[in-house]
């Protein structure tokens, strides 16, 4: 078993957590929740949603 990313928030999936959603290209992308997959699927980017990991991680000094 191994753990996974979210693809939205950057955050840490537990094994048999999470939903995988497959887009028709054929890219897998990973969800830690229902928040993090309405909001990818709503067009929202994880680097300018404040919530996120990712953007706390890319604006940490600012």
């Amino acid at each position: 078993m191994e753990w996974k990313t979210c693809s939205f928030c950057e955050g840490t999936i537990e094994p048999g957590c999470g939903k995988k959603y497959v887009k028709k290209d054929g890219s897998v992308m990973h969800f830690c929740s229902s928040k993090c997959e309405k909001n990818f699927k709503l067009g929202r980017v994880g680097r300018k949603v404040k919530w996120t990991n990712t953007f706390k991680r890319i604006n940490r000094g600012q």
